[in-house]
């Protein structure tokens, strides 16, 4: 399970992914709407936990924004905001449970889990990009007859690369997403994997390549004759 924080006070989230690894979960943590929806857009997961008091944009406009763009994942809000005109507008605008905070950590993981449980489960197909294939079950890249193993940071990445394939991803999108949130990991730990996972497409002699735009993240392209 995967599951996405959206909270601006560090030691709170901090908190909450705590409590989710320790159930054998994984947590990203954004810090702002912004970066929430940026998170929300670049992958799945199988939950939500959204603040509404949020900087630059309320939880509650990145709720919306979510629903608005057809993306079901179960949402939790998780707010110090306990007014019943907002727990009514939260429900209203999509969110599928409304916690107050203070909070139990077994309420929390009970609300959780519930909505997770909702959901139907997720068959993961393997992966296709231009002439590339990434098995999903065997963490292995094929092209064409040829195929060869990748470690488990080479799959993470190029998976999450396949799955944000018509977007560049920012490099601290990718250190969080890949490293952790807490991780010591720099941009040169992302370029020496870039540059592993570019060594195994040309092994593979691939059309695809991993492009970068300078000072900002890298995106996936499929070249031509």
């Amino acid at each position: 399970m995967n599951i996405l924080i959206i909270e601006d006070t560090k030691s709170l989230a901090k908190t909450l992914a705590d409590i989710i690894q320790k159930e054998n979960y994984s947590a990203d943590i954004a810090l702002d709407g912004c970066s929430g929806l940026e998170y929300a857009r670049s992958s799945h997961y199988d939950a939500i936990v959204l603040d509404i008091m949020l900087p630059d944009i309320d939880g509650f406009k990145v709720l919306s924004t979510i629903r608005k763009e057809k993306n079901k994942t179960p949402i939790l809000i998780l707010t110090a905001r306990s007014d019943l005109k907002d727990r009514i507008y939260g429900l209203d605008i999509g969110a599928d449970y409304y916690l107050t905070k203070p909070f139990e950590r077994e309420e929390f993981l009970a609300c959780l889990r519930a909505i997770i449980r909702r959901q139907s489960p997720m068959i993961i197909d393997d992966l296709q990009f231009g002439d590339i294939i990434l098995s999903t079950s065997l963490h292995e890249l094929k092209c064409n007859s040829k195929s060869i193993k990748l470690n488990s940071k080479e799959y993470e990445l190029l998976r999450l690369l396949i799955i944000n394939q018509n977007q560049v991803l920012s490099k601290d999108i990718i250190l969080n997403k890949i490293w952790g949130f807490n991780s010591d990991a720099t941009y040169n730990n992302l370029e020496a994997y870039i540059s592993f996972l570019r060594r195994k497409l040309a092994l593979l002699s691939s059309k695809v390549t991993i492009c970068i735009v300078r000072k900002v993240g890298y995106y996936l392209e499929v070249g031509h004759d």
